[in-house]
């Protein structure tokens, strides 16, 4: 900080992804001693227009990329993590980088199955329903 204390923190985390139709939202959670904190993982589409199907986008598809997104940082150290070289994971680092990798592999489905340009995604990470962190970008 600016009066030039440091701390180091070790983060640990376990990620849950249903299976099958279940529509529990997918959660995080982010052990840090000697507190932790579950995440539950919102990914928002926004579109100008409905596509092909007269939807958003692919909702299959886009639950494939949540759980590829996922499975990126599951049972990692963020501090170690390559997408957080010399910065602090915060929650919202950790939104940012999920919503960057996301964007992009919405981006390279198929025509029919991403959505309408322009198109913005949305990561929120909650914590409860007054703390949350979010990020939010443009879909190329």
């Amino acid at each position: 900080d600016v009066a030039g204390n440091a701390s180091v923190s070790h983060v640990t985390y376990n990620v849950a992804v249903p299976s099958g139709n279940d529509t529990t939202p997918p959660t995080i959670t982010l052990t840090t001693p000697p507190n932790g904190a579950t995440y539950t993982v919102e990914v928002e589409v926004r579109s100008t227009a409905l596509g092909a199907h007269h939807v958003v986008m692919d909702i299959g598809a886009l639950r494939a990329l949540v759980r590829q997104a996922l499975a990126g940082v599951d049972y990692s150290n963020l501090d170690d993590h390559a997408a957080f070289p010399g910065r602090t994971s915060t929650s919202e680092r950790l939104a940012e980088f999920l919503a960057d990798r996301m964007a992009d592999a919405v981006a390279e489905l198929p025509a029919d199955a991403r959505p309408i340009q322009p198109s913005v995604l949305r990561i929120r990470l909650r914590e409860s329903p007054n703390a949350w962190a979010a990020y939010e970008r443009p879909i190329p």
